[in-house]
């Protein structure tokens, strides 16, 4: 979700620890407004279809996030030539990639943070975490400070069918605050096995076969293709190789010229 950083301080006087490779927890990360290494990611991926969250108001603030100036995507230039490679793959199967969010700048971050720490806002609660109270957000590992997305090698997505002409049903909402969104609810991201199993769930939701099976195949094409998972979102996956790992930008959301 938007929120990989390091929440420690600011709640329970904790320390968190990285629980995921996407989260970094450097004290001193450099921070940037270069956008010199970054391209438009339609330019990279024409057919890819934009519906940036946080430029608008359907998201789990409920308000368009700081540095979304305008509603395109952007990623460095290695991450887009490989999401080009995925979308072809993509493409042969049927489907196009739909981009909720990408490179996300450092302020877009404290804009979450700023949110999360404002305990009576829950305009959007029973949108994206209708089984949580917002107090643990922090706690529980939803937003942070620093975001992989930062970094500008990390995008949020999910598919396209070119048949139905709808967005491919993953049984669960981008941005869902809960273990619904885990790979690995209802089944195996490893073997891409189904099992149906909805322990985790607080509400004792669960998801199809064909809806984990769906997130199967966004997941093995990302993979197959450079990128890497996190544990706690289907949506979400970082160029393994990333160029600048211990770079935080800070450059707005808006086209390149």
């Amino acid at each position: 979700m938007k929120y990989e950083a390091i929440a420690a301080i600011l709640f329970c006087g904790i320390t968190i620890t990285s629980c995921s490779s996407d989260r970094k927890t450097d004290a001193t990360p450099a921070t940037t407004d270069d956008t010199s290494q970054f391209v438009t990611l339609t330019d990279a991926v024409p057919d890819a279809i934009l519906e940036i969250r946080y430029f608008g108001t359907y998201n789990f603030v409920g308000t368009r996030i700081d540095g979304y100036e305008e509603p395109t995507a952007l990623l460095t230039r290695q991450a887009a030539d490989s999401l080009r490679a995925v979308s072809d793959d993509v493409k042969a199967q049927g489907y196009r990639l739909k981009i909720y969010d990408a490179y996300r700048p450092q302020k877009g971050v404290d804009h979450f943070v700023r949110w999360a720490a404002n305990i009576p806002d829950t305009l959007m609660k029973r949108y994206f975490y209708p089984d949580l109270q917002k107090s643990v957000l922090f706690e529980q590992e939803y937003i942070y400070e620093k975001s992989g997305h930062t970094r500008g090698s990390t995008v949020d997505l999910t598919l396209f069918d070119m048949t139905t002409e709808k967005e491919v049903d993953m049984g669960g909402t981008f941005d869902w605050f809960g273990p619904e969104s885990h790979p690995d609810f209802c089944g195996n991201p490893e073997t891409g096995e189904y099992t149906g199993d909805n322990t985790p769930s607080p509400a004792g939701r669960s998801i199809t076969a064909q809806q984990f099976a769906n997130r199967m195949i966004l997941r093995q094409a990302m993979l197959r293709h450079g990128f890497k998972a996190i544990d706690s979102e289907w949506w979400h996956f970082t160029l393994r190789d990333e160029p600048f790992p211990d770079t935080y930008f800070n450059f707005p959301v808006r086209q390149l010229h």
